[in-house]
């Protein structure tokens, strides 16, 4: 698991108090975790603010699985 999908992880644990066996690659933020618009905002913005980065919000409409985000994250992170 690379630090990037232990830190997304960790977020999803700390803030929806899902378990982490939950939080696999191809879980979907809204059909496999239950996640609403609310909390999703909110992680959205922890995500931002761990990882140093802006998602902008036509962007974040588009990460629905666990597997997406850490994909966007990694490559937002790597163009820094």
């Amino acid at each position: 698991m690379s630090e990037i999908q232990q830190k997304v992880t960790q977020i999803l644990v700390d803030k929806i108090g899902i378990a982490s066996t939950e939080a696999t690659l191809d879980a979907n933020f809204i059909k496999d975790l239950g996640i609403d618009s609310l909390d999703y905002a909110e992680i959205v913005m922890e995500f931002e603010q761990t990882f140093e980065i802006r998602i902008p919000d036509n962007d974040a409409e588009q990460l629905q699985t666990i597997a997406q985000a850490v994909d966007y994250i990694s490559k937002k992170v790597n163009q820094n």
